[in-house]
């Protein structure tokens, strides 16, 4: 059944992405992103769709590009954030050109990290079932079947989902209510125009002389907003009046003076070529480069990409400056620092003008390089204090690496290139919480028939890899065995040492110690020998510790981990740190020393949830559990379970509920409920699984002063802690401490 919603906030300036929830207290769970400038006119338009969504679970907004459907979307979702509980969602669909991703971009919007081997629909299933939300679906039309088919699925199978879909044709599906958008009247063209004008000239006023040409240009631009926006742009250079007779001779040379001709795509390409036109020749070209970008882009990367001896490096900020000031281009500031990116209309037209140089494939296999090289760099760079920085940078340019593998892919010869690429992002897949995607990519590069050099080789012990974080042994053991045995014949000495590795590491999570014990020690020395130091060497590390102390030698895994902390330390490492620490805390308790193993689970959970690692974050909290009823709450280790329940299934691993690391899950149900009885037990266990990571994390790094509070408060809320972050989104990874960045799941 729906939840009950509240009621309908008013439709004023003062609702925003970012408002508080009903007390002010709290952010509300959700995505959307932050109005860079004011929201002008479409009263009625926004009043049409709250309507349209009151009466309908699907809601799509149609209309010409430049018209205005994202801005008027996200708008209308702003002003509905306080009916959702379980929040608004933005998925942004323009860069994702792979149909078998579309799945994967909405998990990744909505913040939801599945580890299973389940296809990825399941997974989204299962997490909007018993959700009351709105998902917002912008620029889907290139893929309109597939999201047609998965909105399907979702709305059959989610009875709290509504769906605002924003795009140039429906979806039509059964129930479907679509809203055509049309230009904006002309009160409010003109009211838009006046204000961006005034952004780009702060005198700019409408006065007696100035109000005729500015009806006359919005009238001229047909209200289309992109166009007016572009238009008011000029405003630097021009006055309005020699803005419209630019605008003007423009039409006529195009339509044969009839202006009613124009049809509205008609009048937007011809308000985006007039900008072209005024644009100076090497803003032009650059114009037509910057279109083989996916997304956001950045500074060095149009400087490699774009430049050339009609383009040299050294002028590109400048004339990239140009493209920033006439709002061809747009700034964003990301964790990743500062960004550019076009709109999709502007793109496109950009991306015309490249293929009738003939110079598209070039500029595209010039853009998979630089991704290559990226990656390449970023690989190395994961070893070091910059891990966070490098989780945030490859996040941001996931739409370009999706881009170069598909590059890679059209030619048969090239496929090893996007085989290296799957490969070396290992630590997207399992460092930033991507291990569905991964698994994707890792297939698909697999199908291609490519000799068995190094980057096929890479590519098969990282699918491994995923496949045993995935729980999938079959899969896993394929890959791997097929790695070693190719690798020993091709003389392979570094990939055999990753094959071994991660076969130890399956045999660790099947509960097979002594094997483990054995192939983790041979993969180790087969690292020393090569000389090989990195964060899978010393998960390599961490592993064997793990399976020494579980054969009952806690002494020697705890001295592994030092180590391991040791040279973490050394090298400013941090997600083998935290399963190094994870280790300590379990031979800490083991010897009676409870309030030492929680200062080291503190920093393992604090490391873990900030790089969005699942398994870290339940192993600790389940520890936790264990900790705080030794210190003799049990009702709170009871919660903290349940909310380690609740995490699980996202995990995927049912291996890991074993007989070695299910012990501390064990005993803590077995103390909690002596002390408790059913009852009290089953509640707390109810009370911990509707706590969100966010939430339960925020809750156990409060430790026992948290506890105190709660009890002198008489409650169960935890006091004095920041409020958590919305809805499960992704934090920023600006630090190992606040943002995403991604301890390896092993």
């Amino acid at each position: 059944m729906r939840r009950p919603q509240r009621p309908l906030p008013p439709a004023d300036d003062s609702a925003s992405p970012a408002a508080a929830g009903d007390d002010g207290a709290h952010p509300l769970p959700g995505n959307l992103p932050a109005e860079l400038n004011h929201f002008v006119g479409r009263e009625n338009e926004l009043a049409d769709v709250a309507r349209m969504l009151e009466e309908s679970r699907l809601v799509t907004v149609i209309g010409v590009g430049g018209v205005g459907k994202t801005r008027l979307a996200t708008r209308a979702a702003a002003l509905l954030e306080k009916r959702y509980c379980d929040g608004v969602w933005l998925v942004e669909l323009s860069a994702v050109h792979d149909a078998g991703l579309l799945e994967h971009a909405v998990a990744d919007a909505l913040g939801l990290t599945d580890h299973t081997p389940r296809p990825p629909r399941a997974a989204l299933i299962e997490h909007c079932a018993d959700r009351d939300l709105l998902l917002v679906l912008d620029g889907f039309e290139h893929l309109v079947d597939d999201c047609a088919a998965l909105v399907r699925d979702l709305l059959r199978r989610a009875p709290g989902l509504r769906v605002l879909a924003a795009g140039r044709l429906p979806l039509e599906l059964a129930g479907e209510a679509v809203y055509p958008l049309a230009t904006m009247t002309d009160e409010d063209a003109l009211r838009l125009f006046a204000e961006r004008a005034a952004g780009v000239r702060p005198d700019f006023r409408l006065t007696e002389h100035s109000r005729g040409p500015a009806q006359d240009l919005c009238r001229r631009l047909d209200g289309i907003p992109l166009a007016l926006e572009l238009a008011a742009g000029r405003l630097r250079a021009l006055s309005t009046e020699q803005v419209l007779q630019r605008l003007d001779d423009r039409f006529r040379l195009l339509t044969g003076g009839s202006r009613s001709a124009l049809d509205r795509h008609q009048t937007l390409r011809t308000a985006i070529g007039w900008s072209h036109e005024l644009c100076a020749p090497p803003q032009r070209l650059l114009w037509a480069r910057l279109s083989v970008f996916a997304g956001q882009f950045d500074l060095e990367a149009v400087e490699y990409i774009c430049s050339g001896p009609d383009l040299p490096a050294d002028s590109v900020l400048d004339v990239l400056s140009g493209l920033l000031a006439q709002s061809v281009v747009l700034r964003e500031d990301s964790p990743a620092g500062t960004r550019y990116r076009m709109l999709d209309t502007v793109r496109e037209y950009g991306a015309e003008w490249l293929a009738a140089t003939g110079d598209t494939d070039r500029l595209r296999r010039r853009h998979r390089d630089w991704f290559l090289g990226l990656a390449t760099w970023c690989e190395l760079d994961w070893f070091s204090p910059r891990q966070a920085e490098v989780a945030a940078r490859v996040e941001s340019e996931l739409p370009n690496l999706r881009r170069a593998m598909e590059c890679s892919l059209e030619s048969p010869q090239e496929a090893h290139l996007a085989q290296y690429l799957a490969g070396t992002l290992w630590f997207l897949w399992v460092g930033c919480g991507r291990l569905s995607e991964g698994r994707h990519w890792l297939d698909h590069v697999l199908e291609e028939e490519t000799p068995y050099d190094a980057s096929r080789l890479k590519a098969l012990w990282v699918l491994g890899y995923v496949a045993v974080l995935q729980g999938d042994p079959v899969g896993a053991i394929s890959a791997l065995t097929e790695c070693r045995e190719e690798a020993e014949e091709a003389g392979d000495a570094t990939a055999a040492a990753y094959a071994v590795h991660r076969t130890g590491c399956l045999a660790l999570v099947t509960d097979d110690l002594e094997r483990a014990r054995d192939l983790l020690d041979d993969a180790l020395g087969r690292y020393r020998e090569l000389g090989e130091l990195n964060s899978n060497v010393l998960m390599a590390q961490v592993e064997l510790a793990m399976s020494t102390g579980f054969l009952g030698d806690l002494e020697r895994a705890a001295v592994i981990c030092e180590e391991v902390r040791d040279i973490c330390e050394d090298h400013g490492e941090q997600w083998a740190l935290s399963y190094a620490l994870y280790v300590l805390a379990y031979a800490t308790l083991q010897r009676g020393r409870p309030e030492r193993a929680r200062e080291l689970l503190e920093k393992s959970l604090s490391i873990s949830h900030a790089f969005n690692d699942l398994l870290g974050t339940v192993l600790s909290l389940e520890l936790l559990a264990l900790v705080t009823v030794t210190e003799g709450d049990a009702a709170e280790a009871a919660l903290l379970q349940g909310a380690a329940d609740r995490i699980w299934p996202s995990v995927g691993l049912p291996l890991f509920g074993s007989a070695h690391y299910g012990v501390p899950r064990a005993r803590c149900e077995e103390l909690a409920l002596r002390e408790l009885g059913g009852g009290r037990y089953a509640s707390a266990l109810r009370a911990g699984g509707e706590l969100g990571p966010d939430a339960v994390v925020g809750r156990a790094l409060l430790g026992r002063a948290g506890g105190r509070e709660r009890a002198r408060a008489g409650t169960d809320e935890p006091a004095g802690s920041a409020p958590p972050a919305p809805g499960g989104t992704r934090r920023p990874a600006a630090s190992p401490a606040s943002g995403r960045g991604g301890p390896e799941r092993r």
